[in-house]
This record gives structure tokens, C-alpha cells and sequence, in this order.
């Protein structure tokens, strides 16, 4: 019976530092970003997966201790794919008391009828709902749109990039929209995903899987999540650094020129104040997977 107790005790304690751990990396993210500001109205978006659960649960949470006033409304696109269960995301919304909206809208036959069997829909399914989900940003009112993208999904955005796409182009954790009308925030950016993981089964979230496009095989994305957990499970740290990196960018030691002007350099006869770094040493580029360098968002 002893042995249960403990057992049960330290499952507590593991799922009250997940918690301390995935709010305070919202928090960060959120202040570190200026992602939500007083009298905002945050249109979070609700597919019904763990991702955009955990968003809307945590911000729910962070609302009630936060030093500013700002309105949450969730919101749910139905594609109209078959099996999709409608009443799901209603009665959880409900009880939770969130107010939210249904925007009912058939782009799974647009998908079907343009996209040859086989192909990957992912990309036209994205552009058709990205645009009906502004538009419905507009008509309630909302300054800013939030998403359920995470740590890994930016992460896996810019090998995607690099790999398929020959720029180095992530997943930004604020943006202004193409329209130029909406500011989309991610305030998942520094959450890994084995922790939404972990959050959704302990918070028993009813889980609507994807039957029109995550479901596909061989994605390039789940090819390369692939690649990121098993680096995450033989390199500790390595994930961590790669995401750092993405927000310690060295321009002059790059190689775009509309970031940095090389065809215009000049000697200028003065030291530089951070030392003579054309010629890095070995040191900095040795294996620091484990050197635990951005453990400021990974600590329990």
C-alpha cells in the first residue's frame, strides 16, 4: 500500500512541475514577444488536437493571475470532413465556459476536387483555412489571432526550409499577417511537444484526430520530427541549442547579403569591441548538447 502511495505521490509532484513548467514558458513567451497586451481579445484557434487544448487551457489559466485585462474567444474551422464528431468541441468549450465560435466552412470537398489522390494536401488545406480564419478574426473583433504551434513544429518549420526549400526560414512566434490585418501570436514557442503530450493525457482532452492531412504517409514534416526525437534521444540538449540558435542569429557570419552589406565592407582602422572573430575557435564548435545552455525555459 506504501509503495502505491509513493508511487501516486511522486506522479503528483511530476504533474505539478509540468504545470509550473508549461505556464511559466507561456508567460515567458508571451512577455518576451509582447504577444498579448492590455484590452486585447485573443482569437485562439481550436482544431480539437493537443496542441490548441493546451493553448486554450493554459491561457484560460494565466488569465485569471494576469496583470493585464484581455478576452479570450476560441474558435473552431469544420472543414466538413467526414466522420468529423461536430458536437465534440461545443460541449468541451461549454464546459469549460469559454466563449467560442463554429465557423462552419466545406474546404475538405475544395482540397478533394483540386488535389490529385496521393498528393499532399497539407499546403492548400493551410492557405484555405488560414484566410477563413482572418476573416472571422475581423468579424469578432479580435487583435490578435493565437495558434498552437510549439517549440518542435518551429524547429521542424526551418529544416523543412533548409532541407526542401533552400532558405533558412522558420516559424516566428509573432507576425503580422499577409493582409496586414491580423497579428498572429504563438505562445507555445518555447513548449516542447512531449510535454503537450503529457499535459493533454493528464488533463483528458477529447482528442479529434486529423483524417484529412495528418494522417497521410510520408510526410517530409513527420520525416523530419523523425529526425528531431531521435537527435532529442541520442544528443540531450541538442534540441534545446538548435532552438536557441534560431534566436542568436550572427548576420556578418552568414552568408545573405540583403542582411548584411559584404559587398560594401570596408577596413576601418579600429578594433572591433568583441575581438578579432573571423576566425572562430575549434572550442566553439565542438558538441554542446548537454551543456544545458537555455535551460531557462526547460527547468521543472
Amino acid at each position: 500500500m506504501s509503495a502505491v502511495l509513493d508511487q501516486d505521490k511522486r506522479a503528483a509532484l511530476e504533474i505539478n512541475k509540468l504545470s509550473k513548467r508549461l505556464h511559466r514558458q507561456v508567460g515567458q513567451a508571451i512577455a518576451d514577444f509582447n504577444m498579448i497586451e492590455e484590452g486585447d481579445k485573443v482569437m485562439v484557434c481550436v482544431s480539437g488536437g493537443k496542441d490548441s487544448y493546451a493553448l486554450l487551457d493554459i491561457l484560460v489559466n494565466l488569465r485569471k493571475r494576469a496583470p493585464i485585462q484581455f478576452d479570450l474567444v476560441a474558435v473552431n474551422l469544420d472543414q466538413k470532413q467526414p466522420g468529423f464528431p461536430e458536437h465534440v468541441l461545443p460541449e468541451y468549450l461549454k464546459s469549460q465556459n469559454v466563449p467560442f465560435h463554429i465557423e462552419n466552412q466545406d474546404t475538405y470537398s475544395v482540397v478533394k476536387r483540386l488535389i490529385p489522390e496521393g498528393k499532399t494536401m497539407c499546403s492548400l488545406c493551410s492557405r484555405l483555412r488560414r484566410g477563413i480564419l482572418y476573416r472571422v478574426a475581423g468579424e469578432l473583433g479580435a487583435t490578435k489571432v493565437a495558434l498552437g504551434h510549439h517549440r518542435d513544429d518551429m524547429l521542424q518549420t526551418l529544416f523543412m526550409n533548409m532541407f526542401f526549400g533552400s532558405r533558412m526560414k522558420g516559424m516566428p512566434p509573432k507576425l503580422v499577417s499577409d493582409d496586414g490585418k491580423n497579428i498572429v501570436i504563438r505562445p507555445l514557442a518555447y513548449v516542447a511537444e512531449t510535454d503537450l503530450e503529457r499535459w493533454a493525457v493528464h488533463r483528458q482532452f477529447p482528442i479529434i484526430p486529423c483524417t484529412l492531412c495528418g494522417s497521410q504517409a510520408n510526410l517530409q514534416r513527420v520525416q523530419i520530427k523523425k529526425m528531431l526525437r531521435e537527435w532529442d534521444k541520442q544528443f540531450p540538449g541538442r534540441i534545446d541549442n538548435l532552438f536557441s540558435a534560431m534566436g542568436n542569429i550572427v548576420p556578418s557570419h552568414m552568408m545573405d547579403r540583403n542582411l548584411y552589406p559584404f559587398t560594401s565592407l570596408q577596413t576601418t582602422g579600429v578594433a572591433s569591441p568583441g575581438g578579432d572573430r573571423a576566425f572562430d575557435d575549434d572550442d566553439d564548435c565542438g558538441p554542446k548538447e548537454s551543456s544545458g545552455a537555455i535551460k531557462l525555459h526547460r527547468d521543472g
